[in-house]
């Protein structure tokens, strides 16, 4: 199995048969988050950016307009904390800028500056190569599927899903 570490069961007696493949899966999400973080690592390293600083200008660059830090945050299912310590280093580098909102004196829109859009493009095209790579084994009906399953786990626990087992 490679370098995949097999673990004891997380589930008990009292998960319903769902419940424990459900636990199974996360588990799985979890290992593949850390691994899929350290590949993008490597992979936008020469960029000098990382994984994190990487999705934050590609959560800037496919937004229809600018926007402030708080609402890229949501957009990407994160902190707004976390999201400014990232766009405050891309900012002292030179890969975003700040401009005022209209419509919010204090919470500036963030915009990639040249240098950023140049830094998004390159990283980009070397996903493409690295994501075929990824998917050798696999159908893109598995894929879709897969991403189904994992669209519906996110809707489940924004909508609080979780509270209902406390």
């Amino acid at each position: 199995m490679g370098n995949i570490l097999l673990m004891k069961q997380a589930h008990s007696p009292d998960h319903t048969d769902a419940g424990a493949a459900l636990t199974d899966l996360m588990l799985d999400i979890f290992r593949a988050n850390g691994a899929l973080l350290a590949s993008g690592d490597r992979l936008v390293a020469p960029l000098g950016l990382t994984s994190a600083r990487w999705q934050v200008l590609g959560s800037i660059a496919l937004s229809y307009s600018a926007l402030p830090v708080a609402h890229l945050a949501r957009v990407m299912g994160l902190s707004r904390q976390a999201v400014q310590r990232v766009v405050n280093d891309l900012e002292a580098e030179g890969f975003v800028a700040f401009e005022p909102n209209p419509h919010h004196k204090r919470a500036h829109l963030v915009v990639l500056t040249v240098k950023g859009q140049e830094a998004y493009a390159a990283a980009t095209a070397r996903e493409a190569p690295w994501a075929n790579a990824l998917a050798e084994g696999l159908s893109a009906e598995e894929i879709v599927t897969a991403r189904r399953v994992v669209t519906q786990l996110i809707r489940h626990l924004e909508n609080g899903a979780e509270d209902k087992g406390s």
